[in-house]
């Protein structure tokens, strides 16, 4: 091989080496082995079971300021903004009086699941196409309580999957089996994930919660959607990875193939392959960091070698406490999932 060759930004080992060593941690269920509905509930259990109640926080407004909704009026102190000064009490305690307000307490989360072919695939405990479903049950779960409603799209890059936002647990279960039964794609078929977040942001929507599943391969051509999305929504992007995605064994001749194009190509893993295939992976990795940072998205990296529901509690609490240092105020019962 002549000169660096950075490697194609989807490819992997066309036959995984069954060899390869599982990490300890919770696998998401196999949902490919005819009993999905078991598979569903053990997850369900596994997710409520370790990040219910776990993660409630500070009831964050999703625009800056003390929120919308009309709370209890209490007596005029010197600083406090007249424009929230409430008349009515004012005139019948003839005492100065400010109305306070209070966040939203229902909130409705849309869920941009990409399920195209690269996520078919996966060479640790699951393939990253069960993880993407894990995280959706996780955010489904965190969610899914105090009147919230619940919504998804759900893109294989073929056709895209629209599940109207509802509310209440059946429903949650139903999105989630929805999203796990959704068919492959065709090798061949390419994704196209800014086209779905520009499907979730068109036509404008209730303020409220995006969350992007994906494993962001590719072109950054989702950022200027997703920037707009985020001007309107919090905004959580969701990072699947296999550890394949960031580095190649040195294990001879293998042959890589792109999944959502087909091509396949055989390769000697030199040492110096894959020293320019793991450098070529974090440059892509921080490229895609830098874009959600611009984006104003949140992010959460889950990889198939590790304990997911463990990375998701980790992320949360640190969440959690920028959000209770930036109010001045400690966390108190229920409200809003820390996690979003």
């Amino acid at each position: 091989m002549t000169g660096p060759t950075p490697p194609p930004e989807r490819v992997h080992p066309a036959h995984p080496d069954p060899a390869e060593d599982e990490r300890p941690g919770i696998a998401p269920p196999n949902l490919r082995d005819g009993k999905l509905e078991a598979a569903l509930r053990v997850l369900e259990l596994n997710v409520r079971r370790r990040l219910d109640g776990l993660l409630q926080g500070n009831h964050i407004g999703l625009v800056p300021g003390p929120g919308s909704e009309l709370g209890e009026a209490r007596p005029y102190q010197p600083g406090d903004d007249v424009r929230r000064m409430d008349w009515a009490v004012t005139a019948r305690t003839t005492e100065p009086h400010i109305r306070e307000t209070e966040a939203d307490r229902e909130l409705e989360t849309w869920l941009v699941v990409d399920l195209s072919a690269s996520l078919d695939f996966g060479t640790a405990s699951c393939e990253k196409r069960d993880l993407a479903v894990a995280a959706t049950a996780a955010m489904v779960h965190l969610t899914r309580g105090g009147g919230n409603r619940i919504g998804a799209l759900v893109s294989t890059g073929e056709r895209t999957v629209r599940i109207p936002a509802r509310g209440g647990l059946m429903h949650a279960r139903g999105l989630i089996r929805r999203v796990a039964q959704t068919p492959k794609a065709p090798e061949g078929t390419r994704g196209d994930l800014a086209k779905a977040v520009e499907q979730l942001r068109r036509p404008p929507r209730r303020r409220g919660l995006a969350v992007v599943i994906s494993d962001f391969l590719g072109d950054t051509d989702w950022e200027r959607p997703l920037r707009a999305l985020s001007a309107r929504h919090d905004l959580l992007a969701v990072e699947v990875l296999d550890p394949r995605d960031v580095e190649l064994p040195e294990v001879g001749t293998v042959v890589l193939a792109d999944p959502e194009t087909g091509k396949q190509r055989e390769v000697d893993t030199t040492p110096l392959l894959c020293r320019e295939f793991a450098a070529a992976a974090a440059a892509h990795r921080e490229k895609v960091a830098t874009a959600l940072r611009r984006s104003g998205a949140g992010h959460l990296t889950l990889r198939t070698d590790r304990d997911w529901i463990a990375d998701v509690v980790r992320f949360a609490v640190a969440r959690k406490r920028q959000w209770s240092d930036a109010s001045g105020r400690q966390p108190i019962s229920g409200g809003r999932p820390a996690v979003v």
